[in-house]
């Protein structure tokens, strides 16, 4: 079991494991990468790139790669030439591949891109080319990822720095778990050194990973030999970026590794920032993705670190690359197919007595009961009309996308029924693992639409879809003929309340039969009081995703109680990180109020109160800013205008 790993050059890892006074540190010598090649995807499944079919066996090299293994011997990136015979991909049987175990870790791509530049880029496929540096030693050495808890608690140290300030004479406004530790940047230094040497922890929770070189220079400056890690020195392992996503251009910061210590970077951690260290160890456990790349990973690298386990399991080598084409379908069946859930546009305004329904896990369930998986979608060798509206089959031998999200489904399953029963840190601890399960199983569909998702496949994603809009328009039909008027639906939520001049059937019976027929829980969610659908910004329609409402006492639970948790609210400002938070607690105050006296009047009254301290000038400025992060020094803002006459181009505009 491994806290984290060390890549000391070219051959050599340093893996440290807790014990029960510190770590032990044990070096792993002659460590070989290994990367394999096998023949291009369209000899696999034919030029035409249809189906599935199982390739004539083999049993030695193809003439393509025994000249690439010509080609490769004897190369200086190049340790060791072997065969071995793997599976290219879930729905063929093993052939032999050309293993080639590289010299470094960095040797890999220089491996990778003399392959692609032997012969025509559709010749070779290459395989296991771009795991992360952790993942890979676990996976190839069968070293466990999560640190053995059972010895001791793993030791966290937090280090707190403002965003906005930089260079070392602001290093006397940075915390160590919330104390300072000195008044000038030379007693900082020293007070950080300090600190490690006494508590010894084995992560380093930072609320920015440039306070590593930022502490190494004010060190070298004052002359201090200061260790972050337990070894001297820290290493740089990807520098900082911008890039664009969806038409978003973000910012990823540089990442710093220390010895024998994890770093999170909390302004780049997404589940730390959603879950804590507890979510992140527990997904360690069920990932088995080491810790430090676990607190950096986005929720698809989490999930496709999962994959590659359950592929490996099944003797599935990792493409480099994404290859597999979108299969051919008729125009009718695209524009059927090239649609998202459903959803029921809901009345704006506030409607009584209605009561939350949602599906569980609806779309890994979906996965789970409809066998749906990129191998077994339109597989080939099965005539079946199994996908609604889309006629795509399903195979019947079993997919390895349900074997992968099965065990994270039964776990949140049975984490939510603990959480009811508990109190106090039991509680928080169990909160976080299910909250970390929750974003692996909402991101799993739409992983599969992603074009580089190494086992994506956007067959599945429409069929996903496909069966989402057919079990949400089949319980609507179901409730409404119970008795019960649905006033709001989306994907996999739904609103009712009592039809007008009908009996209703128990919402709790209608829901298990609801369940029995369609395979997936239908979750009775709790009821409202009242509920208020929102008008879209620019539209009188309702917002699909904005409401507030007051859920009736017995539906919020012991833990909360006041009036303020059982305001449920969603898409409203008071929910959005762009909202100072003057606006936030006005927001607050006023459904508040509302939920007191359903007076109008009264909120506006109380509405006309605030803006008239905000006139005054007695609200706190700092309360009226937003912040949001950039990814450019604020200098590098400036942009050219058409300038008035008389300036010349030398001058720009800058916020």
């Amino acid at each position: 079991m491994t806290l984290t790993l060390d890549y000391l050059d070219d051959a050599r890892v340093a893996a440290w494991t807790l014990t029960t006074d510190g770590v032990t540190r044990q070096v792993i010598e002659q460590y070989q990468p290994t990367l394999f090649v096998g023949d291009a995807p369209s000899d696999l499944y034919g030029r035409s790139g249809g189906s599935d079919p199982t390739p004539p066996p083999r049993t030695e090299l193809s003439n393509a790669l025994a000249q690439l293994r010509s080609f490769l011997d004897g190369q200086q990136a190049v340790a060791a030439l072997d065969v071995e015979s793997h599976r290219q991909t879930f729905r063929t049987d093993p052939r032999p591949l050309l293993r080639v175990d590289a010299t470094s870790i960095d040797a890999l791509r220089t491996i990778t891109k003399r392959v692609r530049q032997f012969d025509q880029p559709d010749t070779y496929t290459c395989y296991n080319v771009d795991l992360t540096r952790q993942l890979r030693f676990c996976l190839e050495t069968g070293t466990p990822a999560a640190p053995d808890r059972t010895v001791r608690d793993v030791q966290t140290l937090h280090f707190t720095f403002p965003s906005h300030e930089s260079g070392i004479e602001s290093l006397p406004q940075l915390t160590v778990d919330g104390d300072r530790v000195g008044t000038t940047p030379r007693e900082v230094v020293t007070g950080v050194h300090e600190t490690l040497n006494e508590r010894d922890p084995d992560v380093l929770v930072m609320s920015s990973a440039d306070l590593v070189p930022l502490l190494f220079e004010a060190a070298d400056t004052y002359g201090i030999n200061l260790e972050l890690g337990r070894q001297p020195g820290y290493t740089q392992l990807a520098s900082e970026s911008t890039y664009t996503s969806y038409g978003t251009v973000g910012h990823s910061p540089a990442r710093y590794t220390v010895p024998g210590r994890v770093i999170i970077d909390e302004s780049n951690s997404f589940f730390y920032h959603e879950t804590g260290l507890a979510g992140c160890l527990d997904l360690v456990e069920r990932a088995g993705l080491p810790l430090e790349e676990l607190g950096w990973a986005s929720i698809g690298r989490v999930l496709t670190a999962i994959q590659i386990r359950e592929a490996r399991r099944r003797d599935v080598l990792t493409p480099w690359r994404a290859w597999r084409p979108e299969l051919f379908k008729t125009a009718l069946t695209l524009d059927d197919a090239d649609r998202g859930g459903t959803t029921f546009a809901p009345d704006v305004g506030i409607h009584e007595t209605v009561h939350e329904l949602d599906f569980a896990s609806l779309y890994p369930n979906i996965i789970r009961t409809r066998n749906i998986s990129p191998e077994t979608v339109r597989c080939g060798c099965c005539d079946s009309n199994d996908v609604p509206d889309l006629g795509y089959s399903i195979c019947d031998r079993d997919g390895y996308l349900p074997d992968v999200l099965g065990p994270l489904i039964d776990a949140r399953s049975d984490i939510k029924q603990q959480i009811s029963a508990a109190a106090g840190a039991e509680r928080e601890q169990l909160e976080a693992a299910s909250s970390a399960i929750k974003w692996i199983l909402v991101s799993c569909f739409g992983y599969q639409g992603f074009s580089n998702a190494k086992f994506g496949r956007i067959e599945c994603h429409e069929a996903i879809n496909a069966f989402a809009r057919e079990l949400l328009l089949d319980a609507k039909t179901a409730l409404e003929d119970a008795g019960w008027r649905v006033v709001h639906g989306i994907v996999d939520s739904i609103w009712v309340t009592p039809a007008a001049g009908r009996d209703q059937r128990d919402l709790q019976t209608v829901a298990a039969e609801i369940t029995e027929a369609t395979g997936i829980e239908l979750e009775y969610e709790c009821a409202f009081d009242w509920i208020a659908f929102c008008p879209m910004r620019n539209s009188e329609s309702g917002a699909l995703t904005r409401y507030f409402g007051k859920r009736r006492s017995e539906d919020v639970p012991e833990a909360e109680g006041e009036l303020g948790d059982a305001i449920k609210t969603r898409g409203i400002e008071g929910r959005q990180r762009s909202t100072p938070p003057w606006v936030e607690d006005l927001q607050a105050d006023a459904l508040a109020v509302f939920a007191e006296t359903r007076s109008p009047q009264a909120v506006c009254d109380r509405l006309q109160r605030a803006l008239a301290r905000l006139r005054a000038g007695d609200v706190d400025p700092a309360r009226l800013v937003i912040d949001n992060r950039v990814s450019k020094h604020v200098d590098d803002y400036t942009m050219g205008t058409c300038l008035p006459r008389g300036l010349d181009s030398r001058h720009s505009v800058s916020p």
